[in-house]
């Protein structure tokens, strides 16, 4: 799959694939013809940076975690351990927003029942 078509298929800028590439998210992306060709490896890759940043990882987070998995699997403690984490952070903004958004609707009931 050619760099625009990834760059369609989940919504993220041409540049901001290179950024990954660069940054050491990705593996050096096969070239045809001077043309990046992502294969399934890659597209599964895209997807899982995408996904820990929606959890709120940094590229840096997510990067560490890359890498301790090209180490193998004496570095599982390690990943388990920062997947944990950041699960704890995400639960804690998910039950904030929750908190949130049950006081919106408090909210607009009462106002609705007003009119």
């Amino acid at each position: 799959m050619k760099i625009s078509e990834v760059s369609k298929k989940y919504n993220i800028t041409t540049d901001t694939l290179r950024y990954y590439e660069s940054f050491g998210l990705i593996d050096k992306v096969n070239k045809v013809s001077g043309i990046r060709e992502y294969n399934n490896s890659d597209l599964e890759r895209i997807e899982f940076i995408l996904c820990m940043k929606n959890a709120g990882l940094s590229l840096e987070d997510i990067k560490e975690f890359i890498d301790l998995t090209n180490m193998g699997d004496s570095t599982i403690n390690k990943r388990l351990e920062l997947l944990e984490k950041h699960k704890k952070i995400l639960e804690e903004e998910i039950k904030a927003k929750n908190t949130t958004l049950n006081y919106l609707n408090y909210k607009i009931k009462f106002y609705k029942e007003k009119l």
